[in-house]
């Protein structure tokens, strides 16, 4: 323990010097640990942009190249598709000349079978609706459409009409139902009985023979849609002459192939090749900054280590050899100049009067 007044204040100076080196050793190392993170922060920044750099360029490049080859398979297959459009309508007129020629016998026959019944009817007097295909299905069915139609028009006439009637009255009654059903039996039976007995009673021979040239008009019609089915189903085009549009579809569908094949290799070249070289060409550029980023990160984070442990031995050494003695009240430049003031007045003789002169005159004051 210090005992006498000057080697009292000459272990007081020596705290106070300790501390204020200590504190100027642990400013050093505040200003050394923000310098490290600002450079640290810049250099990644760096990196950051160069990484970015890399990407942006790399990604326009190869949109770039990409979009070349788009546009080029965008147009070959736009000419595909009008080539396709050009084939198909010309089978289509094909298809529709071929099925007027092989259907142009029954066409005209029919033509002369319709003329035929005109002049058979007109010369019998005959009224116009007697040669329809509602007269022949409603008076002389012999097809199973036409007694198809027949059994529909019984449903509509004697059931649809007369409910549709009775639901739209605003009062509904049995009778008026039962009323509904005699007028539409009178008038529209009636009619139907009363046309078919005038028409056939005056004209049934001519009726009958109608009826054939009438048979012969549907059998026609059924082989002209026979023939236009099975030319329609048919698979061989070669009557159609479509070779010029094979041949241009076949070179297009090559150029679409050997586009889309040279777009591989581009961007098999571009990732291999042309990306590493763009890569190294933007490091490069940036390098040299890098690399002073990086040397002054170094120098800085060593001369951090080596304030640290500068801090760190200062501090091991102002504890253990002051602060044991002073305490942890009194570790501190202004109070030891206190402390000194008051051994030099002569109120103390060492340290530990000091300080307990120190803490009476606080408790007092």
């Amino acid at each position: 323990m210090v005992q006498t007044m000057g080697e009292c204040l000459l272990f007081l100076n020596e705290a106070r010097d300790a501390l204020d080196e200590l504190s100027l050793l642990e400013e050093q190392e505040k200003q050394l640990m923000q310098e490290e993170e600002r450079l640290e922060r810049n250099l990644e920044a760096e990196k950051k942009l160069v990484a970015d750099t890399i990407q942006q360029i790399v990604k326009q490049r190869r949109d770039e190249i990409s979009i070349t080859y788009e546009k080029e398979m965008a147009r070959a297959q736009d000419q595909l598709k009008k080539t396709r459009n050009k084939r198909e309508r010309a089978k289509s007129e094909g298809v529709k000349g071929r099925i007027e020629e092989e259907t142009a016998v029954f066409r005209e026959q029919i033509r002369d079978l319709k003329v035929q019944m005109k002049t058979m009817m007109r010369k019998e007097h005959v009224p116009g609706f007697c040669r329809s295909a509602l007269y022949y299905g409603l008076y002389f069915p012999r097809r199973l459409k036409e007694y198809l139609l027949l059994l529909l028009y019984v449903l509509v006439i004697f059931l649809a009409v007369p409910c549709g009637i009775y639901f739209l009255m605003p009062e509904r009654k049995p009778w008026y139902l039962a009323a509904i059903y005699l007028a539409d039996i009178l008038l529209v039976g009636g009619s139907y009985i009363a046309v078919g007995n005038r028409t056939k009673m005056l004209y049934m021979e001519v009726l009958r023979e109608g009826r054939q040239v009438y048979d012969q008009i549907l059998l026609n019609r059924k082989k002209i849609k026979k023939i236009t089915s099975g030319i329609r189903k048919d698979r061989n085009e070669s009557l159609y002459n479509l070779e010029r549009f094979d041949d241009e579809i076949a070179r297009l569908q090559q150029e679409l192939s050997d586009v889309a094949a040279k777009q591989k290799d581009a961007m098999n070249a571009f990732e291999t090749v042309t990306r590493t070289i763009l890569v190294d060409e933007i490091e490069h550029n940036h390098k040299a900054k890098i690399d002073q980023l990086e040397e002054g990160h170094r120098q800085v984070e060593g001369e951090l280590r080596t304030v640290m442990q500068q801090v760190k031995e200062q501090r091991l050494q102002v504890t253990e050899r002051y602060g044991t003695y002073l305490g942890r009240e009194f570790m501190d430049s202004q109070r030891i100049v206190e402390l000194s003031a008051i051994v030099q007045e002569g109120r103390a003789s060492n340290v530990s009067e000091a300080v307990s002169v120190y803490q009476a005159q606080r408790q007092r004051g």
